[in-house]
């Protein structure tokens, strides 16, 4: 018997924060070794377990997988989060595209000047209500269903609520005018699993504070 997946990066959120989000959602249990170091993670590269130099990894079915998209792939086939047939697969990666986009703005946020820090802040606001929120709403009015795609859960559902939360912490008032959104994440955040997840004590991460971005800047060797 396989096990655990095993997860190899920093003590945050990051590149990770979704693989968790996914691994958890499917009910299944991992374990994290967490870098600390830079020494830890030149080990990781020496040993050979790196193949493009970079995290995150993770081990799993005898793996040592990397890039962030092939890994959540990888899982969402595994565990039926990736739609019944090919049109509902090109679906879901359209919506995952279109999420990813609005993704990274907030994730690299922290690392943005202090000076320019509000302008951006201002930029993914309009852009979360105006271009990013309004297309999924759109897509659960049009067929009124509890899901994205096939009126089932899918990765899709699972990164767009792991979204909405980045989205409420930024500013809850965001989500006034997406009712059906609303709905979505409360539905998803109900599923034993997800409920599991989202309790204090999980391997959920927090956000990340300055303390902790100074310590990856110092992992990452990031100036």
């Amino acid at each position: 018997m396989a096990g655990k997946p095993k997860l190899h990066y920093f003590n945050g959120r990051g590149r990770m924060e979704s693989i968790r989000w996914l691994l958890a959602s499917a009910g299944v249990e991992f374990e994290e070794k967490f870098i600390e170091t830079p020494e830890d993670l030149d080990k990781l590269k020496n040993d050979g377990n790196l193949m493009f130099q970079q995290v995150p990894m993770v081990e799993i079915d005898g793996m040592k997988m990397v890039q962030t998209r092939a890994i959540l792939n990888y899982i969402a086939t595994k565990y039926n989060l990736y739609g019944k047939d090919i049109k509902e697969r090109a679906l879901i990666d359209m919506y995952i595209e279109g999420m990813a986009d609005l993704n990274e703005m907030i994730l690299v946020l922290p690392l943005c000047p202090p000076d320019q820090k509000e302008a951006k802040i201002a930029q993914i606001k309009e852009k979360v209500t105006d271009r990013y929120l309004p297309v999924f709403e759109k897509v659960l009015k049009s067929h009124g269903q509890d899901y994205l795609v096939g009126n089932r859960l899918s990765r899709a559902d699972i990164h767009l609520v792991e979204l909405l939360y980045y989205v409420e912490e930024l500013d809850p008032s965001l989500m006034a005018n997406f009712p059906l959104l609303k709905a979505l994440k409360t539905r998803i955040s109900n599923l034993p699993p997800v409920k599991k997840f989202l309790q204090p004590g999980s391997q959920r991460k927090p956000p990340i504070s300055e303390e902790d971005l100074e310590k990856a800047r110092k992992i990452f060797r990031i100036k």
